[in-house]
């Protein structure tokens, strides 16, 4: 039997208690499916930690992780901790130290769920958004001087490399071509930024042409955001850099229906180094402990994992019981409008692996 090694780490906030229960439905979706197994090994890397040892994760900590096949990851962020801690400490030094380049969230209007569109166009949503996840405008390059003077100065400097744009929109044209529509869009804003931004259209032409089968087209950030949101039935496949596609794909999640049900994979397409998988919601210390959080987007994440782990027929078993259940519109979190709580959801996704197909 296949057995797979997953680094389970909850982070902060709701994260532990959505990571919880992807972990049941993993193991649920495996027993259901057959031939293979999940070894999960649980670390308790993130804010709490912090204020223990005064570090997010140990120093070792990606030497810890690199014998595992995937990780599977929560949330960071804590009310007490600067932002540029918790993230740089732990998502980020996981993402930037394993290179894994690839941000890719996949957005559609799960049935049963109502996003704030007009329903004829929110049935339209099926996006793929591939984000750049090493550099650009996160790249951590920059600084501040004479802090407190009239003088002081901070900088952040997006930086743009030949081959980090280029095998970004490569793996964007892989993704697109193995969708139906065979359609890429590739966002920019180079008529404001006239250096980094204009290496990166130069170099997403140069990638596209290699791909001749693929309609591809060109759109401002700005223009992209009103795309989503008047005609989303035009959007297939997205490519954006750093900063771009962190701010579309919440707006997709946002779309269609709840940040909760947002899923992404950080992928090193190389497969050197395992890939993390996260929901994109945060740590939503508002309703931490409360037993609410929203776990389809753990349970969506948890799909992708197996599908990267080759375990595809799983994938999309998980995958129609979580529709299943939002189908019914009876167990939904209140995120969804609903009143059902973390577990009550887990349960029925549970129950309905028992009856999906692969």
């Amino acid at each position: 039997m296949r057995q797979h090694r997953i680094a389970a780490i909850g982070g902060d906030g709701i994260g532990p208690e959505v990571i919880a229960a992807g972990c049941r439905v993993l193991e649920a979706a495996a027993a259901a499916q057959g031939g293979f197994a999940l070894a999960f090994e649980h670390f308790d890397w993130g804010s709490e930690r912090y204020r223990r040892t005064g570090r997010m994760m140990p120093e070792d900590g990606l030497k810890r992780l690199e014998g595992f096949d995937a990780i599977f990851f929560g949330a960071v962020g804590a009310p007490d901790i600067p932002d540029h801690i918790t993230l740089w400490e732990l998502r980020l030094a996981i993402c930037q130290g394993f290179d894994q380049y690839a941000n890719v969230r996949p957005t559609r209007l799960l049935p049963g769920v109502r996003g704030p569109l007009r329903e004829d166009l929110g049935r339209q949503i099926d996006w793929v958004i591939v984000r750049e996840n090493s550099e650009g405008e996160y790249a951590g390059v920059g600084g501040r001087a004479h802090r407190g003077l009239p003088i002081e100065v901070a900088m952040d400097v997006a930086v743009f490399t030949r081959e980090g744009v280029a095998r970004i929109c490569r793996h964007a044209c892989e993704i697109a071509m193995s969708r139906p529509r065979k359609h890429l869009t590739v966002v920019t804003k180079s008529n404001a930024q006239r250096h980094g931004m204009v290496m990166w259209d130069e170099v997403c032409a140069e990638v596209t042409a290699q791909y001749p089968a693929l309609t591809v087209e060109k759109m401002l950030v700005d223009a992209m955001t009103a795309r989503m949101v008047m005609k989303p039935g035009s959007v297939d496949t997205i490519v954006a850099t750093n900063l771009h596609a962190d701010i579309l794909s919440d707006l997709a999640s946002a779309l269609a229906g709840s940040l909760g049900i947002g899923a992404t994979g950080n992928v090193d397409p190389s497969r050197r180094r395992p890939s993390m998988f996260e929901p994109i919601h945060g740590s939503a210390f508002d309703i931490t402990g409360k037993g609410i959080a929203n776990p389809f987007g753990a349970f969506w994440t948890a799909s992708m994992m197996l599908e990267h782990l080759g375990e595809e027929a799983a994938a999309r078993r998980l995958m129609r019981a979580v529709e299943a259940v939002t189908a019914r519109g009876d167990v939904l979190t209140p995120d969804l409008g609903g009143s059902a709580t973390t577990a009550q959801v887990t349960d029925a996704v549970i129950a309905a692996l028992a009856g999906a197909n692969a």
